[in-house]
């Protein structure tokens, strides 16, 4: 059950110190000290297989919540019921398990978890805290992207904010439903991320459901990990951006958030985010070039720091390592000969 909320400024949320290194290379890197008794958990959405940039972030996940003592979690972000495959669940489950990554009791499926969601937009709605917001996103990204437009980063410009009743009639009888946003109150959050370092955002007017009456990820996964214990955050830095709007929403619930680390990505060859187009990038793919798990598990585990390159590695092995190693602040981008089928 969520707490009752508790009126609190906007939170500045510190996370470890971390120590500069220097590899002999040279290259700049950041100490790895995960937090003492801080369950984790990965998140995965069926929507498709993992590739490596997923399994890699699963790997830290699993690293920093074992290294610790702690509980690992695994949690299906499931909402989206247009994308999302059921028969992919498992999929995704036998791909963890193939790396040797185990987890702590059942896996949670945010489609199960609906009235929880409810129950925290209620309450923030029964706040005077929400309103109504009708612009399809083509409206938003003309809006952002305008002359002097009204906020970097893609920030919404409040354009529903201060609509009459009146208003709001009319494009509802005009057939547009409303999302639900959250009043971002002018707020820049700051904190201290494990690997990324300090980090600070504006907060904008953020969606907490879509106008189909879905509960948005950015509310769910603050409902989710503060009702599962989750102690520290592993993800992708993809989602770092995000952050600030999360430690807003968990504030404005009285929830006290958990820490925060944003692995860096795995990129393509081209530099972009690697995906399924880039070649031999899941479990599957790399099977049908002669590279079993095990050696994906070295793989990954040479690409943090933690092995030799074709170093044979076991989970246990990488685990041993993992304390008193220290995790690259580039991003890793593989060669056309790793991808190549």
């Amino acid at each position: 059950m969520i707490p009752a909320p508790v009126p609190v400024p906007a939170p500045v949320v510190l996370g470890a110190e971390r120590t500069p290194e220097t590899d002999p290379a040279g290259a700049s890197r950041r100490s790895v000290a995960c937090a003492v008794m801080a369950d984790g958990r990965f998140a995965p959405s069926p929507t498709g297989e993992l590739h490596l940039g997923n399994l890699r972030t699963a790997l830290v996940a699993w690293l920093c919540a074992r290294s610790a003592g702690s509980r690992f979690l695994v949690r299906m972000e499931d909402l989206d019921q247009n994308a999302s495959r059921p028969q992919l669940v498992d999929r995704q489950l036998d791909e963890l398990a193939a790396l040797g990554l185990d987890w702590d009791g059942p896996v949670v499926r945010q489609s199960d978890r609906l009235d929880l969601y409810r129950s925290a937009i209620d309450r923030l709605d029964r706040d005077g805290l929400t309103y109504p917001c009708y612009c399809s996103r083509r409206e938003i990204r003309e809006a952002v992207s305008a002359p002097n437009g009204p906020g970097p980063d893609g920030a919404y410009p409040g354009t529903c904010r201060a609509l009459t009743d009146g208003q709001r009639r009319a494009r509802e009888d005009a057939g547009r439903p409303p999302a639900l946003r959250v009043h971002g109150e002018g707020v820049t959050i700051a904190f201290v991320d494990r690997f990324a370092g300090a980090y600070e955002g504006a907060v904008d007017d953020v969606v907490i459901r879509r106008n189909d009456g879905t509960p948005s990820y950015n509310l769910v996964v603050v409902v989710d990990d503060v009702d599962q214990g989750v102690g520290e955050v592993v993800r992708g830095d993809d989602l770092l951006a995000s952050t600030p709007r999360q430690l807003h929403l968990a504030d404005r619930l009285g929830l006290t958030p958990p820490t925060y680390a944003h692995v860096p990505l795995v990129l393509a060859p081209d530099g972009t985010r690697l995906a399924k187009r880039n070649g031999a990038v899941t479990l599957e793919d790399r099977a049908a070039r002669g590279i079993d798990a095990a050696r994906v598990l070295g793989e990954l585990a040479a690409s943090l720091g933690l092995a030799a390159p074709g170093e044979p590695v076991t989970p246990a092995l990488v685990l041993e390592r993992f304390p008193t190693t220290v995790l690259p602040r580039d991003p890793w981008t593989l060669t056309v000969d790793e991808l190549a089928p």
